[in-house]
């Protein structure tokens, strides 16, 4: 079956950087858009940044210059690298397998304090 699992999360300070990884299993990775979501408590989850299988990446103008997305379609995982981190970036970030279905990791948290 479908797994994403996420870790490196963290607690930093506000200009510090996490790198987030996303292993995938269980579907042909390699020809599958990612993406990777956010959500902080009390806000609508919000698209930080995707890949497509072509290696085309978007982001979201809150993280532009600041995130970037890559993919390792040998180990079938997804990063996402997050410098400059700062408070209003604290939340749980899951990457997802959009579709249908859709499949989403259980999430990892990262805390940027001011």
């Amino acid at each position: 079956q479908v797994q994403l699992v996420e870790s490196g999360g963290g607690l930093v300070h506000a200009g510090e950087s996490l790198r987030l990884s996303c292993a995938a299993s269980g579907f042909p990775f390699s020809a599958y858009h990612m993406e990777w979501y956010r959500q902080a408590p009390g806000k609508e989850r919000e698209l930080v940044a995707d890949i497509s299988a072509e290696w085309v990446a978007t982001y979201a103008d809150s993280v532009k210059g600041r995130f970037t997305v890559s993919r390792d379609n040998a180990k079938k995982m997804v990063f996402l690298q997050m410098n400059s981190l700062k408070p209003e970036d604290t939340a749980v970030y899951y990457c997802q397998r959009p579709g249908w279905p859709e499949y989403r990791g259980q999430g990892t948290q990262v805390t940027v304090s001011s």
